[in-house]
Order: structure tokens, then C-alpha cells, then sequence
């Protein structure tokens, strides 16, 4: 039997702290003490399990279990984005349904955390005497760009090895460069475009845009979807762009309606690029906000790896000044690439075959996670299946709760492999 099965014992315990954990709408974008108190309480849960715990900051913190020299750890953040509108049920729960469990950050990334930290309990209860220490290194500011990991290992040490269940099995080996912009207008033509917004998330496709033309406000619903696959949403802020009169444009609209349309590859951009190891550039319109006192809009660009930033952040600017418009960095995330052999990517391998009995596949994605952090010292590692679409960032989040079970199994053995 595979010692991840162990954590099935613990299934009524953990879906109950993680409906606890979901009730806290830790939305750090508009509220961060919500966030720190997400982060709060789950380690005072670890506390309470009797595990040694530290807080820095209140945007970081971590749970140990060993004495090891060297250092493992799982990484997982407790902030949200959020909830949106449209669910079919309370966002902020944790909901079973038609055998899914539902709520906001049940799979990004406020679960997986929760199992971290149950798993950490079943190597404790077991007697596994870790040969490495063992951390759970938990943040409180992911979806703003993580600063709670800069904050974080500016007073820890790196470990030597860790993964990061905020993405997809199998193992995310390299994740694209994440490049996130701040196209600005120095006044809105108030006279052409009184109003218009849209989006609440850089990192995610807006699914609602409103604009006000001529005292008359139009509005078109979209479809959500997380900044990294922008395909698979319907872009409202983009859509309603489209069917504007090209009179009723200002020069950010027009800039936006000439450079970038309903595309998501760069095209019309000038920065459409692709390699083997991460794949294709993608772009999505995040945020658009058009009033008395604003007018800029937000651009989400995903990278691959072997391009350079600097000339894609040269080449929108270059797009943008014949248009009056003022291009400013809005964040950078590096690329992450580990190589396939790395110790770490073996001990992963091993876990998931250990439960599934089959083999773990090597991937790339646009997705950001803290594996970037590590210093190509850890990769992203679950919780989502590729049967299974979880609907991160999107209404109804959810997951089939057989699979978030597989998932504790497998996240059970691949901590069981780095402590041991």
C-alpha cells in the first residue's frame, strides 16, 4: 500500500478546515489584512497539531516538522482572487455537489494547502523521523505578484528542494516569464469615451466590460479564464472594444483595438514568438479602467522562456507612441526552467506512480507559481488533473472530490519521498 493512502484518514478533518479557510475572503488585491488573516489561522492550526510555526511580516510564514541539515518544503499561498461573479453556489464555502467540491481557492491554492499541512500531521503521527527538515512555507500575496516569497527568503534560507501544488499534474518543469504592463493615456477625451471598465485581476480574462457612450451605457458579458491559457476565455473588455464605433475610440481604445483585438498570441502586437521547451507567447487585456481621472489599461504577457523581456517590453512601447501612450512595467516574473533529472523532479516521478500507477509526464506552462522563486531549486507539482477542469480563476472553482482525494494521496507520498 502506498504510505500516501494514509491520508485518507484524515478526509472529515480536512474538508472541514479547508471550509473554514475558504470563509475567510482573503482577496489580497483589495483587502491584505484578510489575507493575513488567512494566514493567521493556518498557522495557528499548525500550532495546534504541534508543529513549530513562524510569521514574517504577516504576508509569509512557515511550519517545520524535523531536524534535518538539509531543508525540503511545499509551497502554498492562502490569498485569492476574487470570486466574481455567476457561481451556482456560495464562493466563499467549501460546497460538495453532484461529487464535486466547490469554493473560491478550494484549488488555487487554499486546499492544497490545507492537505500540505494534513500530510505534514500523517508523517508526524506515523513516526516518520524526516532525514531532511520539512517545511510548509505558506504566503498571503501570490495573485499580486509574489512579493510575499521575496519578503519570505530575504530572512529564510532557500531549500534544497520543494514543490509548489499550484498547478497541473504532471510535473511543470518550466514555467514562461510572466511580463505584466500598465498602458496609460495622460487624460481621458472625456467627450469621446466618458467611462468604460472592465476586469478585476491582471492575471485573469475579464468576464464583464461596461462603457458609457453617449449617456448610454453598453455592456457585454465575457467568459473568465486565468491570464496563462487566455483562449480558453471570452474577453470582454476586448469584445466590447470591437463593437464600439471607431469615432467613440479614444487613443487608448484605439490603441487596443488596433495592437490586440480579440488576439491573445502578440500578432498584431509585434511580440509573437514560441520555443520547444514552453511553447507559444500569450497576451490578455486584464484590466481596463476609463473615467474622469484614469485611463489605462493592463496587459498580462506570458513569455517563453528563451525570449527576452526587455525587447518585448521595448517593442510594445514602440507600438504604443504613435498612439500618445506611456508604457510602464508593471511586474516581471523570470522564466523558471529545472532540468529533467534534477533529484527533485525523481522524487515527484516516484510519488505519482506510487499512487496512480502511472507515469508522470514533464510539461511546460504560463502559469506563475512560487515555484519561480526557488532558484530552479523546485518545480509546480498538482493539484489538477487534466480530466477535471477546475475553472481557476473563473466562477464555480471546483474540483471532482475523488480527484482532490487522489491529489492528498499523491502530495502524502511525494512529501513521505523528500522527508525520507
Amino acid at each position: 500500500m502506498p504510505f500516501g493512502e494514509k491520508i485518507l484518514a484524515y478526509q472529515k478533518e480536512m474538508l472541514q478546515d479547508i471550509h473554514e479557510l475558504l470563509q475567510i475572503r482573503s482577496v489580497s488585491a483589495t483587502d491584505k489584512q484578510a489575507a493575513s488573516q488567512a494566514l493567521e489561522w493556518i498557522l495557528a492550526r499548525a500550532e495546534r497539531m504541534g508543529f513549530r510555526t513562524k510569521n514574517i511580516q504577516g504576508i509569509a510564514g512557515h511550519v517545520e516538522y524535523g531536524d534535518g541539515k538539509e531543508l525540503a518544503a511545499v509551497l502554498a499561498h492562502v490569498d485569492v482572487v476574487p470570486a466574481g461573479e455567476g457561481w451556482s453556489v456560495e464562493p466563499y464555502a467549501l460546497t460538495e455537489k453532484d461529487g464535486r467540491l466547490y469554493g473560491r481557492g478550494l484549488v488555487d491554492d487554499k486546499g492544497a494547502a490545507v492537505v500540505a499541512l494534513y500530510c505534514l500531521k500523517a508523517l508526524k503521527d506515523n513516526g516518520i523521523i524526516p532525514q531532511r527538515r520539512i517545511r510548509l512555507i505558506f504566503g498571503a500575496a501570490e495573485e499580486i505578484g509574489m512579493h510575499d516569497m521575496e519578503v519570505y527568503f530575504a530572512e529564510e534560507e532557500m531549500p534544497a528542494m520543494a514543490f509548489t501544488p499550484d498547478s497541473e499534474y504532471g510535473i511543470c518543469c518550466c514555467e514562461k516569464g510572466i511580463l505584466q504592463l500598465e498602458i496609460s493615456a495622460p487624460a481621458n477625451d472625456s467627450t469621446i469615451l466618458p467611462s468604460f471598465h472592465a476586469g478585476t485581476a491582471v492575471n485573469a480574462v475579464p468576464a464583464k466590460a461596461e462603457a458609457v457612450l453617449d449617456k448610454e451605457t453598453l455592456s457585454i458579458v465575457g467568459k473568465a479564464a486565468h491570464a496563462s491559457t487566455p483562449e480558453l476565455g471570452i474577453n470582454a473588455a476586448a469584445q466590447l472594444i470591437q463593437s464600439l464605433p471607431e469615432t467613440s475610440l479614444n487613443s487608448l481604445c484605439r490603441f487596443l483595438h488596433d495592437t490586440i483585438g480579440m488576439e491573445t498570441d502578440g500578432r498584431s502586437l509585434g511580440i509573437a514568438c514560441l520555443d520547444e521547451p514552453s511553447g507559444a507567447l500569450t497576451v490578455n487585456l486584464g484590466k481596463v479602467a476609463i473615467d474622469d481621472q484614469h485611463c489605462h489599461a493592463y496587459l498580462d504577457i506570458r513569455y517563453p522562456v528563451t525570449a527576452d523581456f526587455t525587447m518585448l517590453l521595448k517593442t510594445v512601447g514602440k507600438k504604443a507612441a504613435p498612439y500618445g501612450l506611456k508604457v510602464g512595467l508593471h511586474s516581471h516574473e523570470a522564466p523558471l526552467f529545472v532540468e529533467r533529472d534534477a533529484p527533485v523532479i525523481k522524487i515527484l516521478q516516484k510519488a505519482y506512480q506510487a499512487v496512480t500507477g502511472t507515469e508522470a509526464n514533464l510539461y511546460a506552462t504560463g502559469g506563475g507559481t512560487y515555484a519561480r522563486t526557488l532558484k530552479n531549486n523546485g518545480v509546480a507539482f498538482g493539484p489538477v488533473f487534466a480530466d477535471d477542469p477546475a475553472h481557476i480563476h473563473d466562477t464555480d472553482e471546483s474540483m471532482k472530490k475523488t480527484n482532490f482525494l487522489l491529489h492528498a494521496q499523491i502530495c502524502l507520498e511525494a512529501l513521505y519521498g523528500l522527508a525520507t
